[in-house]
C-alpha cells in the first residue's frame, strides 16, 4: 500500500470522533441536522431502541394511538417506533389562551417523556464555538434535561420550568401549554459531524418540539 495513502487514511479516520466511528445509528432520511439552526426532536436517528433512542415502552403513544391510524401523514408518522410522537392542533388544543409562546400548528413533537429516556441525533456543526441552546416545549411540572455530544456531557443538568396553569379549566390541556426557554444552555461544540443526545433526566411530563442552536449569543 502506498505509504502516503495510508497516512491520509489514518489522519482522516482520526478526525472522526471515536464515538461516531462505533455508532451504528444513522441520520433520519440520511440527512444530518445542521447546526446552527433548529434541531427537530421528531427527526431522531434511525437504528431503533438501544441505538437511536431509549423509551419506557415499545408503543408509540401518539402516532397510531392517540392520533388514529387512518393512513394520514400526521397521524401515522413513525408509528411503528417506540418514541411517542404527536403534533400541534387547533380547536383550542395547542392554540389555547394559556400558551406562554404560541406554537406553529401541525408541528410534530416528542411527548409522553419519562426519566431515563433519550434520543440521538446525527448533526453537522458548521464551525466550532459556543452555542446558546433554546427549547420549544411544554412541561406539566418542572423537569430536567441534559445534552451530550459523542457520549460526553456538554450541558450539565438543565431545569425546564413548568408550564402548568392553576387557572386552566381543562385538565388534559396542562400538557399543551407551550413556551420557549430562551438561552436554556450555553454549550461548546466542535466542528464536523457528531452525535448529539437529548436526555430526559427528571420528572418527564414534557413535550419537545425543537432545540434551537445559535452561535455567539
Amino acid at each position: 500500500m502506498n505509504p502516503s495513502f495510508l497516512c491520509w487514511a489514518l489522519s482522516s479516520l482520526c478526525s472522526i470522533p471515536l464515538y461516531a466511528q462505533t455508532y451504528s445509528g444513522a441520520a433520519w432520511q440520511g440527512k444530518p441536522q445542521n447546526l446552527p439552526g433548529r434541531l427537530q426532536c421528531e427527526w431522531y436517528d434511525l437504528g431503533g431502541p438501544g441505538v437511536a433512542y431509549k423509551d419506557a415502552d415499545d408503543a408509540n403513544n401518539g402516532s397510531g394511538k392517540l392520533n388514529p391510524d387512518d393512513g394520514s401523514y400526521y397521524n401515522t408518522f413513525r408509528m411503528q417506533e417506540g418514541v411517542d410522537i404527536s403534533y400541534t392542533k387547533e380547536r383550542d388544543i395547542d392554540n389555547n389562551p394559556y400558551n406562554v409562546v404560541a406554537p406553529s400548528m401541525n408541528q410534530f413533537y416528542v411527548g409522553w417523556t419519562e426519566p431515563g429516556e433519550w434520543l440521538k441525533y446525527t448533526v453537522l456543526i458548521e464551525k466550532a464555538g459556543t452555542y446558546s441552546v433554546s427549547l420549544m416545549y411544554t412541561a406539566n411540572r418542572d423537569g430536567i434535561i441534559s445534552l451530550d455530544l459523542d457520549g460526553e456531557d456538554v450541558s450539565g443538568e438543565l431545569l425546564v420550568r413548568s408550564t402548568y396553569s392553576f387557572t386552566e379549566p381543562v385538565p388534559w390541556r396542562q400538557w399543551h401549554h407551550w413556551n420557549k426557554a430562551i438561552n436554556l444552555a450555553s454549550v461548546s461544540l466542535p466542528q464536523g459531524k457528531h452525535v448529539l443526545t437529548l436526555h430526559t433526566v427528571a420528572n418527564g411530563n414534557m413535550n419537545y418540539d425543537y432545540l434551537e442552536f445559535r452561535q455567539g449569543e
